[in-house]
Parts: structure tokens; C-alpha cells; sequence
């Protein structure tokens, strides 16, 4: 529940600044796609590799909450510094030092709501986290639009007053999140019927890995989305409000998709999620006009619905329970080092052959990782 606030809480500050930075790098800081898609790919791969490293040491101290706490500081320190940046590299910096933070806290906090929660209802305890993670998401676009239009001020000070929430989610983690002082009791050996299963990359947990590789190589930052809906004439303050509502989507969707994967199957749901991202990719390669373009990016939250609690709780099965820090180390660190080419890729595409391309090139290859993770053992 205290984890599910942080989330809230932490989302409210980056959504302040997420939905804007789009407008921000290209109109304030006067440059084009492929900036952006820098900025955001090696912001998330970097930092990407410390969550293998933060999940390692989690399990091997038994310590789930010092890391998490270290993190949660640095990115709440960080994130509003983006608002005194005058040059698009000072942006990178603050990015990657805010994507430091989450890749830090991101396998233990992980781990530890696995270690709490029961493996029949692991898909709702993921689900209930990450809807308060889009809660958060809902408000912090609609204090940045109020900050925006009712106070009138500029885009530097809207982040700068994001610093704000941080305060309290440092807070909340010291006083209020408590950890297992022996999280791996529930350990069943009896589920390791050979050695292999027995490590953390276990042959079917690397056929899940690379079948997340093959997807977040077609699944760039949804800031080109941002930057689509501008590009159709959709103001910064209507992209932040449009962005607040996309949550409200995603929260829904995550809470309901949570519980329907503990009765359905963790894998069903990857695939079903995985088709529907695709499908939604190709519409937005074709798609025009402001009205349908809005409808069609409200949809796409509810792929977060499918794939977001039935992926975190799937790794927890796949890997021993003495191993779940690392898993979730190696599952989000595979996210983050594909984001580098996903984005890149992504941004070079849209300037040189046009966003057509660059959105049915990634409908296409979530649609061939939907066919490889079918090859995934279901646990």
C-alpha cells in the first residue's frame, strides 16, 4: 500500500515534466526528433544496467529498502533540474542522473512487493502498484496545466516545482515501508525439477528475456507519440491534459488486467497485449486528424493493462524465489538496453522516411514478439 503511494507520488513529479519535455526540447531548445530520441534512449539504457546490480546486491544482503530509498532520493532530486537547462545535452544529464535513481530502486522495490505477496494473487498486487503509479500520472499533468494556465507561469518554473512530491516520497519510504528481515522463507524447491531451472537465467526465463528484447526494440518512447499529437496542432497545455486522461486509461487497465492474468495466465496476456500494441502502432502510422489521433492514443493505454502486472508477476515464476532480485534486474535492465536502438532507430526513421515508417516498423517487430514468447514455458 506504502509503495503504491510512493508511486503515486513519484509520478506526480515526473508527469509534471514528462508530457511537457517534448514542446520543451523541440520549441524552447530549438531542436529536432533525433534529439529527443537521444535524450530518452540513453537516459533509459545507461541507468538500465544498474538495475542488474541493485537487484544482485538486494539479494544478497537480504535488503531491499536502503537501495530503494537511495533511489527514489536521487530521482526526486534530479527530475526538476531539467527546468535550468539551456542547452539539449544539460537536459540528457538530468535525465540519465533521474534514470540512475530509478535504476537503482526499480528490481528491489520490485522483489520487495514479491517477497509480500502470495503467487495466486501476484497479477493484483502488480496490477494495484502500478495503478497507483498511473494515479500519479493523472495528477501530475493536471498540476502542471494548472500551474501553466491558472498561474500563468513558464515551462522552467512548472519543473522546478515538481521537486515538491519528491519530498514526501522520501518521507513516506523512511517512516512507513517496512521489509521481510527474511524474505526468501517461501523458497519451494520442490518447483526445481532440473538444475537449469535453478539458476536465475534458466533456459525458459532467456527465451522470455529475448522475446522482451525483440518487443522493446519496437516499442520506442511514447514522447514521439507527444510529439505526433503536437505535430497535429494539439497545444502543450491540451497534450498535458490528453496525457493525464491517458493515464486515467492506463490505471483502469492495469488494476483490471492485474487480476484477470492471476485467472487467465501471465502469457495469454503478454500475447494479447503484445498484438494489440501492434495494431494500435500500424493505426497510428496512417491515421490523420486531431479527433482520431486522441482516440486512437487513449486506446493504446489499455495495452498497459495486459502486459504491465502479467510481465512483473510472470518473472517471479520463472526464477527461484532467492533469485527474484536479480530477475527483475536482468527483465528491466533487457527493457532499458533496448530502448537505446528502439528510440534511436525510431527518431532516424521519422526524419528521414517520415513517422508512417517509423510507426508500422514498430507494430511489425510487437508482433514477432508476440510469436516468440508463445515459446515460453508458462509457470
Amino acid at each position: 500500500m506504502v509503495l503504491g503511494l510512493v508511486s503515486l507520488l513519484t509520478d506526480l513529479s515526473s508527469e509534471m515534466i514528462y508530457p511537457l519535455l517534448p514542446v520543451f526540447v523541440t520549441s524552447v531548445l530549438g531542436v529536432g526528433a533525433f534529439a529527443l530520441g537521444t535524450i530518452e534512449a540513453v537516459a533509459e539504457t545507461t541507468a538500465s544496467l544498474l538495475k542488474i546490480a541493485s537487484g544482485y546486491i538486494a539479494d544478497k544482503t537480504g535488503r531491499r529498502k536502503p537501495i530503494v530509498v537511495i533511489g527514489y532520493s536521487l530521482s526526486s532530486l534530479m527530475k526538476p533540474l531539467i527546468g535550468i537547462a539551456t542547452l539539449w545535452q544539460e537536459v540528457l544529464f538530468f535525465r540519465f542522473m533521474d534514470r540512475i535513481g530509478k535504476g537503482l530502486r526499480t528490481s528491489p522495490r520490485d522483489a520487495l512487493i514479491a517477497d509480500v505477496t502470495d503467487r495466486t494473487i501476484s497479477g493484483r498486487a502488480f496490477g494495484f502498484h502500478r495503478a497507483m503509479d498511473h494515479a500519479g500520472a493523472v495528477l501530475g499533468p493536471l498540476a502542471a496545466v494548472l500551474l501553466l494556465k491558472a498561474a500563468g507561469l513558464e515551462l522552467r518554473t512548472v519543473f522546478l516545482l515538481a521537486f515538491a512530491p519528491g519530498v514526501f516520497v522520501v518521507l513516506c519510504l523512511l517512516f512507513f515501508v517496512k521489509e521481510q528481515s527474511t524474505p526468501f522463507k517461501k523458497e519451494r524447491p520442490s518447483r526445481i525439477t532440473n538444475p537449469d531451472e535453478g539458476r536465475v537465467l534458466n533456459r525458459n526465463f532467456k527465451v522470455f528475456l529475448l522475446s522482451i528484447f525483440l518487443f522493446t526494440l519496437g516499442n520506442s518512447s511514447d514522447a514521439f507519440l507527444l510529439l505526433r499529437l503536437n505535430q497535429e496542432g494539439i497545444s502543450a497545455a491540451g497534450t498535458a491534459l490528453l496525457w493525464s486522461g491517458f493515464h486515467i486509461v492506463k490505471m483502469l487497465a492495469t488494476y483490471t488486467g492485474g487480476r484477470l492474468s492471476d485467472r487467465i495466465g501471465r502469457k495469454n496476456m503478454i500475447i494479447i497485449g503484445w498484438l494489440y500494441y501492434s495494431v494500435i502502432y500500424i493505426l497510428f502510422a496512417f491515421a490523420e486528424g486531431e479527433t482520431v489521433l486522441i482516440s486512437i492514443f487513449l486506446a493504446y493505454g489499455i495495452y498497459f493493462g495486459f502486459t504491465e502486472p502479467a510481465e512483473r508477476a510472470w518473472v517471479a515464476r520463472l526464477v527461484p524465489d532467492s533469485a527474484k532480485g536479480r530477475a527483475y534486474g536482468f527483465f528491466h535492465a533487457i527493457v532499458g538496453i533496448a530502448a537505446l536502438p528502439a528510440s534511436l532507430f525510431f527518431g532516424l526513421i521519422w526524419e528521414r522516411l517520415g513517422y508512417h515508417y517509423a510507426f508500422l516498423a514498430g507494430g511489425v517487430i510487437a508482433a514477432l514478439a508476440s510469436l516468440v514468447v508463445s515459446f515460453v514455458k508458462d509457470s
